[in-house]
């Protein structure tokens, strides 16, 4: 039986005229006429045009409320976020497209299904999604869509950069830089106030000194971190930095030096008590300069009014002069900054000091406590090596080393050391590079721009010296 004859069979007996039984004979006859056949093709299609449609208006519905979510974005970082039409269940789009998206530095591909670009704008914004269901007249205007992308702001943004107070007592920039030539060597420092202090207008804690003395050769490399906790932190870091590197101008003259560029050549010879006499040398050269620094330090906060405590600082140096076979590095540490040497080709890291970590239950140790140089360890806290071509000497803050090494093992393993000069130069989320070509007249912009780099929890001073 054709569609035709179902129809009309269906149609008549709903309306309760008999079509079949004595008038069965009839009934196939007025079915089987052209006119009757036209007419009831025609209701078909009719019905079948009015059904695509309805099916095609409660697709269109349900598209439009459904549940459709897309990636948070972060302004100045690049986005990425692929539609997943297969999971959507919207594999019978015959075309898409997303309107609002230019506004904020974003587009869609309709080809790879993918919004992508980066973000010029925080804020909750609301996008339309453009469509049209396979079937739709493709001249008809398309389906709209609405959804939501919520960009979330540059978390440097919501940090404020307050100035420091000129006019408090003990004042220092907060941000120094500084490059020059040690020798044959190369040296670029960085200090610069973390971010927790800048968002309150409080004082860069870190310090830094250098000299090099041309007529003798030496260069001296000073490195202090300032407690948080102290008052004046930022003064005792400073004369702490200062007062090694005029210390070893000052004090310490042509014959002791002497004395040591023979205790090098012993050492390098491995004469017989030549490891005794340097260690006597490190341990009362380097140890009176450590103790001087403490007792101007502890001068001056009596001068002051202070209490020791209020001037609270790490120190780290390194006292170094190359000679024809080498470079004689003599190093000191109370703290929790490291002094790392990698060798020519990278492949051997050596720490010049041990951290004051672990140990302390995370606390630190300053050169501001007397206890320090009663303590049996007080010894190993000075070290020396005869160090072959290096391709860097570094000292840091713990700024530096929390978000780049993040624990103490780390600085054990050459590889960290690695991707450390890799990210320095270059291989980071900002791509900001440092050249340590050593004809770069811009290595120390390029180190303070570096030290700008975002870690989550991470926004302490930050001091860096790198000798290459």
């Amino acid at each position: 039986m054709k569609d035709e004859e179902i129809y009309l069979e269906r149609l008549f007996q709903g309306m309760k005229i008999p079509a079949i039984g004595k008038r069965k004979a009839s009934f196939e006859a007025f079915v089987k006429e052209t006119e009757h056949l036209e007419a009831v093709q025609q209701i078909l299609e009719n019905q079948k045009m009015l059904q695509d449609k309805w099916k095609l208006i409660n697709r269109i519905n349900d598209v439009k409320n459904q549940s459709f979510r897309v990636s948070n974005a972060t302004v100045g970082k690049a986005y990425e976020h692929k539609v997943d039409f297969e999971r959507q269940q919207w594999t019978d789009f015959s075309f898409s497209d997303i309107s609002g998206l230019e506004d904020i530095g974003l587009s869609y591909d309709n080809e790879a299904e993918t919004i992508s670009g980066t973000p010029t704008e925080a804020g909750d914004f609301k996008l339309t999604l453009l469509f049209r269901i396979k079937g739709e007249d493709p001249e008809k205007a398309p389906n709209e869509k609405s959804f939501s992308l919520v960009i979330n702001p540059d978390p440097k943004s919501l940090w404020k950069d307050i100035d420091s107070d000129k006019e408090a007592p003990f004042w220092k920039p907060d941000n120094v830089s500084a490059k020059a030539r040690l020798g044959n060597r190369n040296l670029v420092a960085v200090s610069k106030r973390g971010r927790s202090h800048a968002n309150v207008g409080s004082f860069r804690d870190d310090d830094f000194a250098f000299e090099y003395h041309e007529k003798t050769g030496w260069s001296i490399v000073a490195v202090s971190d300032g407690a948080g906790s102290a008052k004046i932190s930022r003064q005792g870091s400073k004369m702490a930095c200062e007062g090694i590197v005029d210390y070893f101008t000052t004090n310490i003259d042509q014959a002791t030096l002497d004395e040591f560029d023979a205790i090098v050549q012993e050492q390098r010879d491995e004469t017989e008590g030549a490891a005794r006499k340097l260690n006597n040398f490190v341990y009362t050269q380097l140890g009176g300069a450590v103790l001087n620094v403490h007792k101007k330090m502890a001068a001056f906060a009596k001068e002051h009014e202070y209490a020791l405590r209020d001037l609270h600082s790490t120190l780290i140096f390194v006292l170094m002069k190359e000679y024809d076979f080498g470079t004689a590095m003599l190093s000191f540490g109370v703290g929790d900054c490291p002094i790392g040497v990698l060798n020519e080709n990278q492949t051997e890291i050596e720490l010049m000091n041990w951290l004051d970590v672990g140990e302390f239950g995370g606390g630190t140790r300053f050169v501001t406590m007397p206890e320090i140089f009663s303590d049996a360890k007080f010894g190993t806290r000075f070290g020396f090596k005869l160090a072959g071509k290096f391709s860097y000497l570094m000292l840091m803050s713990d700024g530096v080393y929390d978000p780049k090494f993040e624990v103490e093992a780390n600085l054990e393993k050459v590889e960290k050391w690695q991707e450390f000069v890799k990210d320095l130069q270059g291989d980071n989320e900002d791509g900001v590079a440092v050249n340590f070509d050593p004809e770069n007249e811009k290595v120390d912009e390029q180190l303070s721009q570096w030290m700008d780099f975002w870690s989550p929890g991470n926004h302490d001073d930050r001091t860096l010296v790198v000798i290459y």
